[in-house]
C-alpha cells in the first residue's frame, strides 16, 4: 500500500485530554471534484481536514498525522462520546455525493479504502463496531458515505460490521428499538413512541446497515438487522417491554 505526501493539512491540533483513537470515522468529499474537496482539505480558512483521503482510482493521500486532532466529525455523538474528532481517524472518500451526482464508489477505491482500514484498525486495535459512517455519528446533520456505500465489502473483509444474510424480520416494542440503538451507540432518547428523533436515527442506521430499507421507517426488517448488529458486538437484544409496537 502507498500512502502519498503530496498533499498536507494545516487543520489540525493534539488530541484534547490525551485521547487515542478508537473511532474509524469514513466520509465522503461531497464535492464537484476532488481537486476541489482537497483544496479545501488544506486551506486554512476552511478548518476542516482528514487524516487521509482517498481517490476514485484508489490513490491514498495523508493529510494529517493519526497522532493529531483533525477536523472532520464536527458536532458529533457515539456511545456517550461527543468530541469524536479526539478519538478518531477520518477518512475522506472521494465522490461527489447526493448534492452534485451521487454515485456508487469503483471497485479500485473500495479495494484501497479496505486495504487503509484494515492497516488503521490492526494498529490502533479498532473494534469492528467502532467502524463508522459520518452518518452515524452526526445523525440528520450528516449523511455521508450514503446508501451507496459498499459496507457489506468492507465487513466480509473484518472491516466493521454488517447484518447477515439469514437475519430476517423482527417485531418489537419502540422502547425496545430505541434502548438497542442507544445501546449500540446511537443519541436517542427512550421515549416508547416513534417520534422524530426516533425516526431521524432509524434512517441513519438504514442507510448504513440496512439500505434497501431507506426511507421505508421503524419496520420488522431494519428492526431485524438491528438485533442481529447487536448479537455481533455482544449488545442484549432480548425484549424489554413498554410502549408502542415498532
Amino acid at each position: 500500500m502507498i500512502i502519498s505526501a503530496d498533499f498536507s493539512s494545516p487543520n489540525f491540533e493534539d488530541r484534547r485530554n490525551k485521547k487515542k483513537p478508537y473511532i474509524l470515522l469514513l466520509h465522503y468529499t461531497g464535492m464537484k471534484s476532488a481537486d476541489l474537496a482537497m483544496t479545501r482539505l488544506c486551506e486554512p480558512a476552511s478548518k476542516v481536514s482528514s487524516h487521509y483521503v482517498i481517490g476514485e482510482g484508489g490513490k491514498i493521500f495523508q493529510l494529517v498525522d493519526e497522532s493529531k486532532r483533525a477536523f472532520h466529525a464536527g458536532i458529533s455523538y457515539w456511545r456517550g462520546e461527543e468530541d469524536i474528532n479526539s478519538v478518531s481517524i477520518g477518512i475522506e472518500i472521494v465522490n461527489p455525493g447526493h448534492e452534485f451526482g451521487y454515485r456508487e464508489f469503483p471497485q479500485s477505491q473500495m479495494d484501497a479504502v479496505a486495504d487503509l482500514c484494515a492497516d488503521i484498525i490492526k494498529r490502533h486495535k479498532i473494534k469492528p463496531e467502532f467502524v463508522l459512517g459520518h452518518s452515524d455519528v452526526a445523525v440528520k446533520r450528516k449523511i455521508d458515505p450514503g446508501e451507496l456505500f459498499d459496507w457489506p465489502f468492507l465487513a466480509g473483509k473484518g472491516i466493521g460490521l454488517y447484518p447477515s444474510a439469514q437475519h430476517g424480520a423482527q417485531n418489537r416494542m419502540v422502547a425496545d428499538v430505541q434502548k438497542m440503538l442507544a445501546a449500540f451507540g446511537y443519541k436517542i432518547e427512550i421515549t416508547g413512541k416513534n417520534d422524530e428523533q426516533t425516526q431521524d436515527v432509524v434512517t441513519a442506521f438504514q442507510r448504513h446497515y440496512a439500505p434497501k430499507q431507506l426511507g421505508s421507517g421503524l419496520n420488522p426488517i431494519t428492526v431485524g438487522a438491528l438485533v442481529d448488529i447487536c448479537g455481533q458486538c455482544k449488545i442484549n437484544s432480548s425484549p424489554f417491554g413498554g410502549g408502542a409496537n415498532a
